[in-house]
């Protein structure tokens, strides 16, 4: 009986210790993926066996890829063996909706659709949690009626998003206003926004991007350049920077200092899947390429190719 004990204690030992190393080594994947490190955290999670958290992990990796195929089937996975993780929805739902951005109009009703369904169940079974509150909002507020979309519906949130993070429900309200072509609402309601977020940095992108899609250029430029400095303040807002880089790019304006928040988001702040670092590179090589720099546009390819060696953006990337 002792023997038979033993084995058995033996064994619940061994499985324990098998759970503790599996729980380890997703936290170093995730760590890898969120420095950008793509390669290598695939590779760590395909030494792992199949759990909800590896597929949504492996999920997140291909989303930053922007391998939206690959991406909706890992977190589909995920969904399958714990449907009552609201991440594991909140992540399938972004995925379907950037394959309905990329495919044809018959596929895309049919993914936008299944997004919003998982949108509202990652919200559902967490309504504390502020990131999937503000996705569904956005996707009310941009998506049309016939596949659940509508101001009204979005409208419903921004109470329950106050009582969470006031900056998100002002700037949920700034992009209702926006899509209701109200531009004085979502001017306001974005400045707000800076005003009331613990991390500032953010709602001033947001609202530079607003001046960018308005044509506002040199208001455009003083919201960034009030971002850059807001960051500057803040360790927790590097990513901040990358979205400011491309408000800049995107509006073909001061492409130096883009090029300079990019450097100095790889160089000086944590980084963050939301800013996948192989993407800054990738970036950051257009500019440089852009400037003049063409050695420089060169090593920004390779350092992202050494981060995620099949990324199709770097890939293409010629000078």
């Amino acid at each position: 009986m002792k023997k038979v004990l033993g084995i058995a204690l033996f064994g619940a030992y061994i499985c324990a210790g098998a759970a503790d190393l599996s729980k380890g080594g997703l936290a170093q994947a995730g760590a890898a993926l969120q420095a950008g490190e793509a390669d290598r955290a695939l590779s760590m999670l395909n030494s792992m066996p199949a759990s909800a958290d590896a597929h949504q992990l492996r999920c997140r990796i291909y989303f930053m890829e922007q391998r939206w195929d690959e991406a909706v089937s890992e977190c589909t996975m995920a969904v399958q063996i714990d449907g009552q993780n609201a991440e594991n929805h909140l992540w399938l739902a972004r995925a379907l909706g950037e394959k309905a951005d990329a495919a044809s109009f018959v596929s895309a009703f049919n993914l936008a659709k299944r997004a919003r369904i998982e949108f509202e169940q990652a919200a559902s079974l967490d309504p504390h949690n502020g990131e999937a509150l503000t996705d569904l909002g956005e996707f009310y507020s941009s998506a049309p009626g016939v596949v659940g979309g509508g101001n009204d519906r979005a409208q419903t949130l921004v109470a329950q998003l106050q009582k969470i993070d006031p900056a998100r429900a002002h700037l949920l309200l700034g992009r209702i206003a926006e899509s209701k072509k109200d531009y004085g609402t979502a001017e306001r309601e974005y400045k707000l926004a800076t005003t009331t977020s613990e991390h500032p940095a953010f709602p001033w992108m947001t609202l530079a991007s607003f001046y960018r899609k308005r044509e506002r250029w040199s208001e455009m430029q003083a919201a960034v350049q009030d971002g850059y400095q807001a960051a500057q303040r803040d360790k927790h807002a590097g990513v901040a920077l990358y979205n400011g880089a491309s408000v800049l790019t995107r509006g073909k304006r001061n492409l130096a200092l883009a090029a300079r928040m990019l450097e100095e988001y790889l160089a000086e702040y944590p980084k963050t899947e939301e800013g996948p670092s192989f993407e800054a590179h990738t970036r950051l090589a257009r500019l440089k390429a852009q400037l003049g720099d063409k050695n420089g546009a060169w090593q920004e390819r390779a350092a992202a190719l050494k981060l995620a060696h099949d990324y199709k953006p770097a890939l293409g990337l010629s000078f």
